[in-house]
């Protein structure tokens, strides 16, 4: 589980610039290189979102994918967040106040009940939000 003190130095990453990253071939992989420098934050939401985006939109093999996704979040430099009763919560009241999507929603409260101060993403609309905050926690949203 993810140390909220620990995390104000992780980034947390969309799901886009998670499959950026991790597929050569993406258009956008030349622009997250950076990230191998960094600790990130990853959520079952963004792992779940990237295995469907690289094995059924990028067409790698699912053995592929999965191995990948889980040393991505093996290795000792990221955080992985769990999600509870109280994330899905946090998330609902998220996408009400920002009219957020459900798993955009999820996925800023999973790293806001985390600490995490920076969220970098290729979505438009998110980045249009420019920050959201939940009680006391905020999460700064950052063009990659």
């Amino acid at each position: 589980m993810a140390d909220a003190r620990r995390n104000q130095a992780h980034l947390g990453i969309d799901t886009s610039v998670l499959v950026a990253y991790l597929d050569g071939a993406h258009p956008s992989h030349g622009e997250t290189k950076w990230l191998a420098s960094r600790a990130v934050v990853l959520s079952p939401t963004v792992v779940h979102e990237a295995y469907h985006t690289l094995v059924f939109k990028a067409k790698w093999a699912p053995e592929e994918a999965a191995r990948t996704l889980l040393d991505a979040c093996s290795d000792r430099r990221n955080a992985f967040v769990n999600q509870t009763v109280r994330t899905a919560r946090a998330g609902l009241e998220l996408a009400v106040r920002y009219r957020l999507g459900g798993r955009d929603a999820l996925i800023m409260a999973s790293l806001l009940g985390a600490n995490v101060r920076e969220f970098f993403t290729f979505d438009k609309a998110l980045l249009e939000l420019k920050r959201v905050q939940f009680g006391k926690s905020f999460l700064t949203i950052k063009p990659l």
